[in-house]
């Protein structure tokens, strides 16, 4: 296939704080979990990605443009790619041509010559091969194909997938700008991150141009491939004026029921930021593939459904919110390190619960009690702040993480629990951060300290109670 041109759209504007030391890469290395993902020698800036995929064969051939820094002296630099599946056929540091080799499931670049600390540099990888999902402890993640024949793709990474379809620096805490340029056979689509900027066709092909500033973490990076039909929303951010364009897209064949399920997003949107403050991307939308997923996946600014998640009865409606609000909670401020994973999961939870609330159904009080007497009757409990790399996708993650926050809620009230929530996401937007830095932030929010509750939950195995409801606790 032909590539489609290549523009410099790639800033490399710096996007995470200064060079780490050498003991605090140690320290974070001994401490995260799946740390034979990611690194920290390096740092990336951007991502520019020239993809050409062929349905037929199943066949990808790609080029990845890397802005990085270093963090340490580097004399070779090490990425995350699926080389079961995928080759490389070549590879550039700084412009010099390298012979790459293989650690493990790690592609290695020897640089040309050292890169000292606080260096930018750029790495340039073409590969290829039959991308599918790579073998994870939750199961096959990342490149899959779908429809019947298997003429679409769609990329739901979360956690370790990433490299399933691109080589980076798969960790949480490592984002950055995208960039993708995708090439299919005329007739099909290709849908990423971000926004549109061109769609160009040569010959029998058509290539789709997307810009995400971000930052985005790797494993929110998708791309879906195949037929679809779109629709266009728009919704205003209340917090701001702006008037933000939401654009969804599924195939034809489910088109009356997506439709109707998607329905209430620009409600949804313009709820959300009255609660939790102004929308931090440019877009966002939904996708429905032709096929069926354990769960949808929040990929950023444009979250993934599947054909089991539609049923023109709004069934699944609390996922759809759910998703949207992790643009704020988990990609726009997202996870240090996946011990972490409550401060996405357990705030996403809660905003499901807000939005029965607001819609008139159960409210979250109702909602949390129920779950509260459902954790009660399991016979182990769950430290949700450090649950096991095995545990991170644990249920209780998510009920008891919503738990703990109706608790907070509880304790300081609808308009300092609201307020906390809003600055959360402020402060630390675009950023990457953990538990302790949340119960700090919290603790800043009351004059009594809320340590110990937070601790309790957070940190306990044993079930705290929960607060006795308060009369000002509704949201309409």
């Amino acid at each position: 296939m032909m590539w489609c041109s290549r523009r410099a759209l790639i800033r490399g504007a710096a996007l995470t704080p200064l060079a780490l030391t050498a003991a605090d890469r140690l320290s974070r290395r001994a401490e995260r979990y799946f740390a034979s993902h990611g690194t920290y020698d390096h740092r990336t800036r951007a991502y520019d990605l020239h993809l050409a995929y062929d349905p037929a064969a199943g066949l990808l051939d790609g080029r990845a443009h890397v802005h990085a820094v270093a963090e340490r002296t580097l004399r070779q630099v090490h990425l995350d790619l699926d080389l079961a599946k995928l080759s490389v056929h070549d590879a550039l540091v700084d412009g010099v041509s390298v012979r790459p080799g293989r650690k493990g499931n790690k592609l290695v670049l020897p640089a040309p010559r050292p890169i000292t600390a606080g260096t930018p540099f750029t790495l340039e990888i073409a590969y290829g091969g039959r991308p599918g999902p790579m073998r994870t402890p939750f199961g096959q993640i990342g490149w899959d194909r779908t429809g019947d024949p298997h003429d679409g793709t769609l990329v739901a990474a979360q956690p370790l997938g990433a490299p399933s379809w691109f080589p980076c620096n798969d960790r949480p805490d490592d984002k950055a700008e995208f960039t993708f340029r995708v090439t299919v056979p005329r007739g099909h689509q290709a849908l990423a991150n971000g926004t549109l900027l061109e769609r160009s066709s040569t010959g029998s092909t058509e290539c789709w141009t997307y810009h995400h500033p971000g930052p985005m973490a790797p494993y929110l990076a998708a791309l879906y491939t195949g037929r679809f039909t779109h629709e266009t929303w728009h919704a205003r951010d209340t917090t701001t004026g702006r008037r933000v364009t939401g654009r969804n897209a599924y195939p034809v064949h489910l088109s009356r029921q997506a439709r109707y399920d998607l329905a209430r997003q620009p409600e949804m949107f313009e709820t959300f930021t009255g609660w939790f403050g102004p929308y931090p991307f440019e877009t966002y939308g939904a996708v429905v593939v032709d096929a069926d997923l354990d769960q949808p996946v929040e990929n950023q600014t444009v979250s993934v459904f599947g054909r089991n998640h539609v049923d023109g009865d709004r069934t699944w409606e609390t996922l759809v919110a759910h998703e949207l609000v992790h643009q704020w909670y988990g990609n726009s401020v997202s996870l240090r390190d996946w011990r972490d994973i409550w401060l996405n999961e357990g705030f996403a939870t809660y905003g499901e619960w807000l939005w029965s609330e607001h819609i008139g159904e159960d409210s979250a009080d109702t909602i949390a009690r129920a779950a509260w007497h459902s954790l009660a009757k399991k016979h182990d409990g769950l430290r949700i702040a450090d649950p096991g790399p095995g545990r991170i996708f644990d249920d209780r993650v998510y009920t008891r993480g919503a738990c703990t926050l109706h608790a907070l809620r509880l304790t300081l009230g609808d308009e300092r629990f609201f307020a906390m929530l809003r600055a959360w996401h402020d402060i630390h937007r675009g950023t990457s951060i953990d538990t302790a830095a949340f119960i700090a932030h919290a603790g800043r929010s009351t004059p009594a300290t809320v340590e110990p509750l937070l601790s309790a939950w957070l940190y306990d195995k044993h079930l705290p109670p929960l607060p006795p409801p308060c009369a000002e606790s509704t949201r309409s």
